[in-house]
Parts: C-alpha cells; structure tokens; sequence
C-alpha cells in the first residue's frame, strides 16, 4: 500500500494542505490517515454486515451436509477440483438451494471486491455446464457489479481517488470525450481486459456514468469472458493455471469483438471529420 500512501501524500501538498505544517511527522499522519470519514466508515462496515448476516441465514436454511468439506472459497486450482468434487452431487440433490447459497456468495465477493470470483466461475461451468452456467455466472457478476456500483456511489469516491488517483483521472477523461457514444465505449471495456472489472464497478458512479449504461454494458459486455471462464470449467482437470483462460488467441478475440462494439464510434468521428 505504500504507493497509494506516497500519493496522497503527494496531492496533498499540491493542493496546499497542512501549508502551515511541513515536517515529516504531519506529512507521514497525512499519507497514512483513512480515506474515509467515521460516518462513511460506519456506513461501510454495516452494509458489510448486513450483507453477511444476510449471506449467514440463507446457508442456515440449506440443507444439511459436510459443511466443513463444501462451505469453503477456492484459492486455486487444487482447491477447485477438490470442491467440485465434494459439490457435485449435493449440486445435482439440492439445486435450487445450491443456486441462491452460490448467487449469495458471488454477489457478496463482487460487492466488497473479494478476490476469487474467477473460480466461483470455473465451478459453475464444471458444476452446471455452459449454457447455465453462462447465464449464472452473468446474472451474479451482473448483480454483484450492480452492488457495488451503488455501494461506491454511498462511500467510494475518497477510497477511489486514494487507491487509484492516476487511473481514475485517466478514466474520468476517457469517459468526457465519448459521452455520445458511452454504451459503446462502457461495452468495450467490459468486452475486453482494458481496465480490471474491479475498478470499472467502483469508480463509474464516481465519474457519473449512469446506472442503466452501466448495467446494460455489463450485463452484454461479460457474455464473451464468461462463456470462455465457464467453458473451460468443463475441463478442470486440463486446466494447469487461471493464465491459461486468456491466452494470446483469446485475447486477440475479445479485442476484435470489444472493436467491433465500438465501431459506431469510430465511423461517427471519421464522418465528423469529413
């Protein structure tokens, strides 16, 4: 964390704070202070726990089993093989419930931005194959992003301008040059590896990219990466590491379809310019 750290530091000389205060122990009190305020702190914290005490009793209503063997998030690849493997027939008993307790998890690691959705995408394709596990996968990264959205919109602009100062100006200034062709441009980072989906979901609200934009662009915009992550779960066991989801051909694919939903752009601008 010491980069973010170091820039704050940084903005907040150029801005002038602390003018009157310029020793080395204010400016490391200034670099090392909460982005947040106590009431965005608490507002954070009881979302979070609402969110899991919500998360705790939907897996108190499902049916008994080793939880210790099931309830468990997969860290890697061994860890996945061994999980689809414990899961595979409490899936196929108790699907209905299998499904809200895996759409709840999802939604909660894409709301408060936990590593590993990855893999919850993997064990969908090996537990439920591609056509329904595409469509799960998009619906909970869909809702999930949705989360966080608004979740950033409540607390997120000082984390975001901490944590990614310089992305985020880059940002804001892609976003006022295609105003006209926002869903396009929205569609191709989603499409395509461009920007992680991570930051995409918690700064949008921040540079005031509407919420039926964003949602419409990651609702359409994560077919292509999905089916790609949920396809290759039906062979786990030919899968020697997640780099291998996004070889130098499939990126190549992603970017082609990612340049085609932004064609209309190019082709408005070539005609302006003509």
């Amino acid at each position: 964390m010491a980069p973010a750290w170091v820039a704050v530091g940084a903005r907040d000389e150029e801005s002038g704070a602390g003018a009157g205060d310029d020793s080395p122990t204010s400016k490391r009190t200034r670099a090392h202070r909460s982005p947040l305020s106590r009431w965005e702190l608490a507002a954070a914290v009881s979302v979070f726990l609402l969110f899991s005490v919500g998360l705790f009793c939907i897996f108190l209503t499902m049916p008994q089993a080793d939880y210790e063997r099931i309830l468990r998030l997969p860290r890697n690849l061994s860890d996945l093989r061994i999980l689809k493997d414990n899961l595979a027939v409490y899936a196929t008993d108790h699907q209905a419930k299998f499904m809200l307790g895996y759409c709840a998890t999802y939604i909660f690691m894409q709301t408060f931005m936990i590593p590993g959705t990855i893999f919850m995408s993997l064990l969908a394709g090996a537990l439920f194959g591609v056509v329904k596990g595409v469509i799960l996968v998009v619906f909970t990264a869909t809702s999930g992003a949705s989360s966080c959205y608004f979740l950033s919109k409540l607390i997120g602009r000082p984390l975001v301008n901490w944590l990614w100062p310089e992305k985020l100006r880059f940002f804001q200034g892609e976003i006022a040059k295609r105003k006209d062709k926002l869903l396009n441009y929205m569609l191709f980072l989603r499409i395509t590896p461009s920007l992680p989906n991570t930051f995409i979901n918690v700064a949008s609200p921040i540079v005031d990219i509407p919420f039926n934009t964003f949602f419409l662009a990651t609702l359409v915009g994560l077919i292509p990466a999905s089916y790609i992550t949920v396809r290759a779960g039906l062979a786990l066991g030919d899968l020697k590491s997640v780099r291998d989801l996004y070889d130098f051909k499939t990126l190549v694919v992603l970017f082609m379809i990612g340049f085609i939903s932004i064609m209309p752009t190019i082709l408005k601008r070539k005609q302006t310019y003509e």
